[in-house]
């Protein structure tokens, strides 16, 4: 059985050591395309260690950058799941932020399957890692969809079902955030080295026209151009960020965002206009403060 729910969800977490300094901080940065604009003061706080802050989505490769020395392409080995990665997309990813990362540390990361639910045509597995710095305090807990095609059927709960709206209402903002032709390879340093984000003949043979941006990069993209564009650049007001990935976006092309606020809840809606508006992040929430 590719999937076995109850072997998964009866797994003892797999604790792991992280920890990073201010230059993988800053090569994450630029990674989301921070420092274009090199002779601003607010853009100089992503990338340049003088007054230095960090993005809360640093938290997704915490631990895997250049500090952690060689880096390998992701995989995916998870008790009780047997899936040809072939068949596994990143569906969704949240994060909630505990307390600011530091710009240098270290993390015990625990990671454990929070769920599988059986969509009938396919099974998403909600892997969750929750980071605590040497105290035990937390820093942050997130929460990753991972779509597995052709895996469902096995008699599960759906999961939730979360509507994806947005208010009836004219944008309160709309953020513009163009990405750079060399912006996956910058961040795939960071993390994810997979060769879909690199090599053109690869990103052919797996259906694309050349290689794409890394989901987890728009996600940063996007976070990061709500902090610089309403959160008046502080990362810090940022509690939480959900949301699933909708469509691809190639290196050279924009990330529009939506932005509607109902106090102190964000909702969100990023596309890219090259391909007429076609979707890139949907069922998307920013708790902030």
């Amino acid at each position: 059985m590719p999937i076995d729910p109850n072997a998964a969800l009866s797994a003892a977490p797999a604790v792991r050591e992280a920890a990073w300094t201010e230059r993988d901080v800053i090569l994450y940065h630029l990674g989301l395309g921070a420092g274009v604009a090199s002779l601003d003061p607010g853009e100089l706080r992503w990338v340049y260690e003088k007054d230095l802050q960090v993005l809360p989505t640093f938290a997704m490769v915490a631990g895997q950058g250049i500090s952690a020395g060689t880096v390998t392409p992701a995989g995916l080995n998870l008790p009780g799941i047997d899936i040809d990665l072939r068949r596994i997309l990143h569906g969704g990813q949240s994060l909630t932020v505990h307390a600011p990362i530091p710009l240098a540390g270290s993390a015990t990361i625990s990671s454990r399957i929070a769920d599988v639910w059986d969509k009938g045509k396919a099974a998403v597995i909600v892997l969750e890692q929750t980071a605590t710095d040497a105290d035990g305090n937390p820093l942050w807990t997130t929460a990753m969809q991972i779509w597995a095609r052709g895996e469902g059927g096995f008699g599960g709960s759906p999961g939730p079902d979360v509507p994806n709206a947005v208010p009836e209402r004219e944008a309160d903002k709309m953020l513009v955030s163009p990405t750079g032709t060399q912006q996956a390879l910058v961040y795939r340093l960071s993390a994810d080295m997979n060769p879909l984000h690199a090599d053109p003949e690869f990103a052919k043979a797996a259906g694309f026209d050349k290689p794409i941006l890394h989901g987890l990069a728009s996600y940063g993209v996007v976070c990061k151009a709500v902090v610089d564009g309403v959160l008046d650049g502080d990362p810090t007001r940022v509690r939480s960020f959900s949301v699933r990935f909708a469509g691809s976006v190639y290196p050279g092309e924009t990330i529009e965002t939506a932005v509607w606020r109902d106090g102190d809840t964000l909702t969100l809606l990023a596309t890219c206009p090259e391909r007429d508006g076609q979707p890139v992040l949907t069922h998307a929430a920013m708790e902030v403060r």
